[in-house]
Order: structure tokens, then C-alpha cells, then sequence
């Protein structure tokens, strides 16, 4: 299809999907536009997503963010400022980078939580003969207090900072929802605080 008449059609697409917000405008007609807005674009803005975040499940997670966001706002394309791929391929990289934003957040998140948790047992980095016999004892403090953990809780926990993954790959791995694994995570580390302490 020549570059002007797809340019044409995609243009048509984003005003039906847009039209949504308009009185009397029929939903199904919207959603239809938006299904043929993916068929036609789908594949070029896929390519798009993969280059920034180098994952294919990363890249799809991305691409169905990105179609939401054209939903919400195909309202305000303006053709005069834009060709409809350069526009939607801006929401794809601008959804793409925040995705690993977050990612790079949530790993952040999850080691700074475990060293706070260990570091308040740990001594701190002036040498000491006593060291390694320390060293020992609070990895057996940690083991100790990680078996007091409820099965599901240990799990997440486990999985969280000894295989590094952030709250999202957990959830996804897991099949719970973010929040549930947020709120195991952070009850977990406060119970092993509590547990730790009593080694100290």
C-alpha cells in the first residue's frame, strides 16, 4: 500500500477510535477501529518496543500499554503535528522506557529492602577476628528465620533477592497479582527483622 494512502487510513483509524468521546458515538465502532489500528501496526511498532527493552514478553507487555494509552488519547493526535506511525511509535518508546524504568526501580527496591533488613543484624566493615564466625552465625540466623516463614511468603522472598528478580518478573513467574507479592515481600521482611533481631 503506498505510503500516502496507509498514512490516510491509519489517520481515519485514530479519528473513529477518538470519535468514542463524542455524544451518541457507538463503542463497538471505536473498538473496531482500534482492533484494525493493531493489525495494520502492530508488527513495526513490536520492533520498536523489542529494540528498547530486549525481551519479547517485555516488548508485548509494552505494545498492549502502548495501544491502551493510544485509546485514552487518540483524541489528542493532530495529523498537522505528526504522521500517525511517528506519533504512535513515540507512545510505544515513551511506554517502552518507563517499562524498564520501573523494572531498574523494583530491582532497586527489592536489594535496598534486603540490605536494610540484614544490615541492621550485620557488624559493621572494621576488621575483626570475629568476623567470619559472625558471618556464619547470621547466615544461620537467616536460614533459621527464613524456614519460620509461612511456604508462600519464604518463596517470594527467596526468589526476590537471592535469584534477583524485581516485584513485576515475580508476579508474572508467580501468576499473583503485584500487590499480593508486594505486600508478602514487605510482610516477610518485617517478620525476618523481627526474627533477626533476637540473634543479634
Amino acid at each position: 500500500m503506498p505510503h500516502e494512502l496507509q498514512d490516510l487510513q491509519l489517520i481515519e483509524l485514530i479519528d473513529r477510535v477518538a470519535a468514542r468521546q463524542l455524544p451518541g458515538a457507538r463503542a463497538a465502532d471505536a473498538e473496531a477501529a482500534l482492533r484494525e489500528l493493531y493489525d495494520l501496526t502492530s508488527s513495526k511498532l513490536y520492533g520498536v518496543a523489542l529494540r528498547v527493552v530486549s525481551n519479547r514478553e517485555w516488548a508485548e507487555d509494552v505494545l498492549q500499554e502502548a495501544y491502551l494509552n493510544i485509546w485514552r488519547i487518540a483524541v489528542d493526535y493532530r495529523v498537522t503535528l505528526s504522521p500517525p506511525m511517528a506519533w504512535m511509535g513515540v507512545i510505544v518508546r515513551s511506554r517502552a522506557l518507563d517499562f524498564r524504568r520501573r523494572r531498574a526501580s523494583d530491582r532497586a527496591d527489592a536489594v535496598l529492602e534486603l540490605d536494610d533488613a540484614i544490615s541492621e543484624t550485620v557488624a559493621g566493615a572494621s576488621p575483626d577476628p570475629m568476623d567470619t564466625t559472625q558471618a556464619s552465625e547470621q547466615a544461620r540466623a537467616l536460614h533459621e528465620c527464613l524456614r519460620k516463614l509461612d511456604g508462600r511468603q519464604r518463596e517470594v522472598v527467596s526468589l526476590a533477592y537471592l535469584r534477583d528478580l524485581s516485584h513485576s518478573e515475580l508476579s508474572e513467574q508467580l501468576k499473583l497479582p503485584l500487590g499480593t507479592v508486594k505486600t508478602w515481600i514487605r510482610r516477610g521482611l518485617e517478620q525476618l527483622r523481627g526474627c533477626m533481631s533476637r540473634f543479634a
